[in-house]
């Protein structure tokens, strides 16, 4: 039965039994119409319209699901369905629903994995443009710096070492900007390697104490997979030296049941709500590529905890 045909059987149930009651009920009513006639009337229009209200509320229940779940529906999220209750045109437009949040996550999820490669290829471009160019270049004018100060005099030679440690410096960062770009350690070392390094390096620069508590025992993960851990970490705690406010952050890696599990928690000023910005939501689509649940919680004066759950065969 098409939705207009049920609503319009509704209506009729009521008004029949309103109709009835009207025949065979002793009712009469005199012109002009008395006090106790119209109080009778009034009432039962009253019941009339809760029981039209109530019949209709049951009718359309499924709709008001539908519309609760449209307006929180999140394709990072994927998963989220509703139930093919109901018959007819109802049921039809919830699989039709459901059929279309499916078809958005899956293009979403093809989508963001087209786009997160593009970007991994660029940042390698880059690091290696930066490595071979900038980092080259600057290698040669500390050597030439070095001669240069081995032959000046006073007090030449002094500023010319000032030079010399300011452009080390600068070497020192585009080779930090390098590592960020491409984790190399991650491809020649592995992934306990990589995060190792990644954490001693944050330390230093954000001046925070970090607690690394690695499992050995890990199984053998795909790179795909293994950057999604490390990408998530660095986002992770640059969120951290960025909006926490803490002073110590503890990451972890462990393998529990079928599911390597990467956890970044900090002792910062938490928020009591996770906001979703852009960090998270990229972790978010990070997580979609390798089939894998990012979830976020956050507590006043408690901290934040992202985890990351990652199914292994």
């Amino acid at each position: 039965m098409s939705l207009f045909w049920r609503i319009f059987a509704l209506n009729a149930v009521v008004l029949g039994i309103a109709t009835a009651l009207l025949l065979l009920a002793p009712v009469t009513v005199s012109v002009p119409v008395v006090l106790t006639e119209a109080i009778i009337l009034v009432a039962g229009l009253a019941v009339m319209l809760v029981a039209n209200a109530a019949l209709l509320r049951i009718g359309l229940a499924p709709l008001d699901r539908l519309t609760r779940l449209m307006t929180t529906v999140d394709l990072l999220r994927p998963g989220q369905r509703l139930p093919e209750q109901g018959r007819g045109e109802t049921a039809e437009l919830i699989r039709t629903f459901n059929a279309m949040v499916e078809r958005l996550e899956h293009e979403r999820a093809t989508s963001s994995a087209r786009v997160l490669v593009g970007q991994e290829a660029e940042r390698r471009r880059i690091a290696q443009e930066l490595h071979d160019e900038v980092g080259q270049s600057m290698t040669a004018i500390l050597l030439v710096l070095k001669r240069t100060v081995d032959e000046a005099d006073e007090p030449l030679r002094g500023e010319l070492r000032q030079v010399q440690e300011i452009t080390r410096g600068s070497l020192d960062e585009v080779r930090r900007v390098v590592r960020r770009l491409r984790p190399g350690v991650l491809e020649d070392l592995g992934l306990i390697s990589a995060l190792t390094s990644l954490t001693t390096e944050f330390a230093t620069h954000a001046g925070l104490r970090v607690v690394r508590r690695f499992d050995a025992g890990l199984p053998a993960l795909d790179p795909q997979t293994e950057l999604v851990l490390y990408r998530v970490a660095q986002e992770a705690l640059t969120n951290t030296a960025r909006h926490a406010e803490a002073g110590r952050v503890e990451v972890s890696l462990h393998h529990v049941g079928g599911h390597v599990v990467l956890d970044v928690s900090d002792d910062g000023r938490g928020s009591g709500v996770a906001r979703e910005g852009a960090g998270i939501r990229g972790m978010r689509e990070r997580a979609l590529l390798i089939g894998a649940t990012l979830d976020v919680t956050s507590e006043p004066d408690a901290g934040t905890q992202i985890r990351l759950t990652v199914p292994v065969l």
